[in-house]
């Protein structure tokens, strides 16, 4: 599959966080600089009391609260899908979204979802990466952003950063040293490929000589 040309104007994103939203922030960060030729048009959250979802109503973004709580997983991506829809969002972040999604959201946005995990996948896939990486006895770790599918973790790889995990003493300040490499590493991969200068071979997205 080859991306179709980059937009003219900035594309409408929705973020989705159960949490702090430290990547939300990051990437608000990066957009209001002009870094990533996007806005984001909702923030959503499965929890009312997220931390990321009050900072967004502090900036002025449309935000909305939709509990999974006494509903199916397709039933409660079919809300998702719907107020996504509304809002024109066009590409989809996940910002520390504590939910797998359903086929309904995945094939509401194909290869139009965009997860980072704190991982160099597919090494240690699922919750608590840092902590398996940590327990394992890694010498590297890292991080990875990638469309999402189906299958957990298992998307096409966009972009990935590695760090030194022998710097570090404890499993929390590995922790701390990924999701600071995260913060970088998911804007630049958003604007690239909010740009359409890509194309998937395999299990990668490859990116334009010019564009990288």
């Amino acid at each position: 599959m080859t991306a179709p040309p980059g937009p003219t104007e900035p594309t409408p994103i929705g973020i989705l966080l159960s949490g702090r939203g430290s990547n939300f922030l990051a990437l608000y960060r990066a957009i209001e600089a002009g870094e990533v030729p996007a806005r984001i048009a909702l923030v959503l959250s499965n929890k009312e009391e997220a931390k990321g979802l009050q900072k967004a109503r502090e900036l002025g973004l449309e935000v909305a609260v939709l509990s999974h709580r006494g509903k199916t997983r397709k039933a409660h991506d079919r809300l998702v899908v719907e107020a996504l829809r509304r809002a024109g969002v066009e590409w989809v972040c996940l910002a520390g979204y504590m939910r797998i999604l359903s086929p309904v959201l995945v094939d509401a946005y194909p290869n139009r979802i965009l997860n980072i995990h704190p991982s160099l996948l597919p090494a240690f896939p699922g919750l608590d990466a840092q902590r398996q990486a940590w327990d394992y006895g890694v010498r590297v770790a890292g991080c990875t952003v990638h469309l999402v599918d189906h299958g957990l973790d298992s998307g096409p790889i966009v972009m990935q950063k590695a760090i030194d995990a022998d710097s570090v003493e404890t499993a929390e300040a590995l922790s701390k040293r990924i999701l600071e490499e995260e913060h970088q590493v998911y804007p630049r991969a958003l604007g690239l490929m909010i740009r359409g200068s890509w194309r998937i071979e395999g299990r990668r997205v490859v990116f334009l000589e010019e564009s990288a």
